[in-house]
């Protein structure tokens, strides 16, 4: 069995409001790892918690119960030990200082952790060349474009060279082509340098062009902890295409949109997700009621997304159920 890098342990986080003095959970008994040299999705929706759980691996908030471990060390007991080992970019925080250049920023974070510009010169041309930042290195931080400030951020993660790297909406305002010259990148950076990597991110397809497994975390819970292609498998055998040779009234829409949160529909194309296998019994209900002609019936294709948006949706109502 591959070896943990990182090590989260039934941390939990309590907030009082301000007004109000009332206590809300943001995460409760939240336990996963991180193999050494894997990509790791960190999921959810906004509110589920998962800055919490991010800004607590970064020793950025003291859990109220439970541990984290990076590397072995306790982050809250031996926190410059443990933070030794990971950098983080962090979805909006300044990450480069925009009034130094591309290469003063860099040489000014390498002092940040106690090494000097002489001691750093030849890796930061390495990082200059990996990252084509090379034309840009005597531009100031505020001209560079978003994709070159994102670039140039993960750089000066790099630079630290700490085992993992967490990179919090690394993608988030990308063009295509650099959110694809970014997932290029990080991949290079762990089959070459052997680093672990955690992305949080909404960005659904970067999840499954780059991680082998992901943490979705919802209500301030772990509910997925799977391999990506695992859970793709999994739903993929509730997908059904089902060509319609009559066009469906707004009752049966209605009870579709109602029933099925994942589906759609193109024309005569329904494309619908199950939750249940049995499902698709309600589904021939719905179409026979107006005698609805079904030409026919295809497996159909499940991406990251759709996985994503059901897991959410039973969770959700599940804890709906769970309080009625």
């Amino acid at each position: 069995m591959e070896e943990a890098i990182i090590k989260v342990e039934s941390i939990s986080k309590n907030y009082k409001k301000r007004k109000t003095k009332e206590i809300v959970t943001a995460i409760e008994d939240v336990s996963f790892e991180v193999k050494k040299g894997e990509i790791l999705g960190l999921l959810g929706p906004n509110g589920a918690g998962k800055t919490t759980t991010i800004k607590t691996i970064c020793g950025l908030l003291k859990p109220d119960e439970g541990t984290v471990y990076i590397n072995g060390y306790d982050v809250t007991k031996h926190r410059l030990k443990s933070l030794n080992h990971i950098s983080a970019v962090l979805e909006g925080n300044r990450n480069v200082y925009w009034r130094l250049t591309v290469k003063e920023n860099l040489e000014y974070f390498a002092g940040n952790r106690g090494k000097t510009r002489k001691q750093v010169s030849a890796r930061i041309e390495e990082l200059l060349e990996q990252f084509n930042l090379k034309a840009k290195e005597n531009e100031l931080g505020s001209s560079l474009s978003r994709g070159m400030q994102q670039k140039l951020a993960v750089a000066v993660a790099m630079l630290a060279d700490s085992d993992v790297l967490l990179l919090d909406e690394p993608t988030l305002g990308l063009d295509i082509e650099t959110g694809y010259e970014l997932r290029k990148l990080l991949k290079e950076i762990v089959e070459r340098e052997g680093k672990t990597i955690i992305i949080s991110t909404h960005d659904m397809p970067v999840v499954q062009d780059l991680c082998e497994r992901t943490v979705i975390i919802n209500g301030g819970k772990v509910i997925a902890d799977e391999n990506v292609d695992r859970l793709i498998s999994l739903f993929e055998t509730r997908a059904y295409s089902l060509t319609l040779g009559t066009d469906l009234s707004t009752s049966q829409l209605n009870r579709i949109e109602a029933t099925f949160p994942i589906h759609y529909l193109n024309e005569k194309v329904l494309d619908v997700t199950l939750e249940k296998e049995n499902d698709i019994y309600e589904l021939m209900d719905i179409l026979k009621v107006e005698s609805t002609k079904i030409i026919k019936i295809d497996r159909s294709t499940v991406d990251f997304e759709q996985v994503f948006l059901q897991l959410i949706r039973k969770e959700e109502d599940h804890a709906i159920s769970s309080v009625n």
